[in-house]
């Protein structure tokens, strides 16, 4: 595939592009990247709900960010995804995609037709009936996937090729030589959370939670009853653990001013319910990911997780990470997105730094390009 390709991430707060050029025999270079904002609906939980307002965002990314190919990457990566084990006859792997409609009738919710079918190979063994490959089984709602790939058409962009985002991060965070050992790699979008287990950089195994940091925004918008801007300002002067209770004394007077900033202070300082509110989703959140890892761990006990890297918006909430470490009894360290890839001359390492969350997914999807 030509270096030139976009990795585009439509999220449901954005669209962000990524342009790697091939650089030095050891690491792509990244030339491009940029983001514009989208408004609140028109993307809900990884689907396009109003294309023309996607397209339109599209059109600005692309004229702003001055990207030189309008060939790109997508993402898919919502909830309805299903990844599953699956073991088939040893054959080719064109062969085993065409016959995948007629061998997971059982395990897919939905018509194979309206289903979109990839496999990946992790290993192979031998069966009660001979040679098998072991894998992955991808399958996609036909119907989510071909709204964005219109809605990119739209925007006059040619989509090439679609992946799963949990395979883009581990292909940018965590599988690479130097990465030894099983590592979970947990992702926290707005509405969604991926986890892919692997081992020495390979998957086996991926999950996908209907729960993001967006969860704890509406709850604190409409349990606080104050506007969404303010809700995210409070959110993030937040923390998870013990340090987030907030004493009777400490309170703080009225706020005059009525700006988002000065108002979500008023309400952290001044509400143990935003306190209360923070506990209980974060709570079910971590509840979640410590599940699906011990999950794991007893499926997997010769294998069992060593360490989680935790990527996404949702994740810089403030003691987040302590907080799992503390639930799982297992280490867990901030992603460095930029460790597989240069940077241009002209990019400021310190803005991509302060943008290394947003970008994750868009430069994972990029790299793909330079496999």
């Amino acid at each position: 595939m030509a270096s030139n390709v976009v990795g585009l991430d439509i999220g449901s707060t954005a669209v962000r592009g990524v342009e790697l050029s091939s650089g030095n025999k050891t690491k792509p270079n990244l030339i491009r990247f940029h983001e514009v904002p989208l408004p609140p609906g028109a993307v809900s939980k990884g689907e396009v709900v109003d294309p023309d307002v996607v397209g339109t965002a599209l059109k600005k990314l692309w004229s702003e960010g001055k990207f030189k190919s309008k060939n790109v990457v997508l993402g898919t990566g919502d909830q309805r995804i299903l990844v599953r084990d699956l073991s088939v006859p040893k054959m080719s792997l064109k062969r085993i995609r065409e016959s995948l409609p007629f061998q997971v009738q059982s395990m897919l919710q939905m018509p194979p037709a309206d289903s979109l079918l990839d496999f990946y190979p992790i290993s192979e063994s031998t069966g009660e009936q001979g040679p098998v490959v072991n894998g992955l089984l991808v399958a996609a709602e036909k119907s989510t996937v071909l709204g964005n790939i219109r809605a990119v058409e739209r925007a006059g962009l040619t989509p090439v090729e679609v992946d799963l985002t949990p395979f883009a991060l581990n292909r940018l965070l965590i599988s690479r030589p130097q990465v030894k050992g099983t590592v979970a790699l947990v992702d926290i979008g707005a509405n969604t959370t991926s986890i892919i287990v692997v081992i020495d950089g390979v998957p086996q195994f991926v999950r996908i939670i209907p729960a993001g940091g967006d969860d704890l925004t509406q709850a604190l918008k409409s349990g606080l009853e104050i506007e969404a801007e303010q809700a995210e300002e409070l959110k993030r002067g937040m923390r998870v653990g013990a340090d987030s209770k907030v004493e009777d004394d400490t309170r703080s007077k009225n706020s005059q001013c009525a700006c988002a900033k000065c108002m979500a202070e008023a309400a952290k300082s001044g509400d143990h319910r935003a306190v209360e509110i923070l506990e209980v989703i974060s709570a079910e959140l971590l509840g979640s990911l410590r599940s699906t890892v011990n999950y794991f761990n007893n499926t997997w006990p010769q294998n069992p997780v060593q360490q989680i890297v935790l990527t996404g918006g949702g994740a810089q909430l403030s003691g987040f990470d302590e907080a799992l470490s503390d639930m799982t009894h297992i280490p867990v360290a901030a992603a460095d997105p930029f460790a597989m890839v240069g940077l241009a001359h002209r990019l400021k390492k310190k803005i991509l730094q302060e943008s290394h969350v947003s970008i994750a997914v868009a430069l994972g999807l990029a790299l793909r390009s330079q496999s």
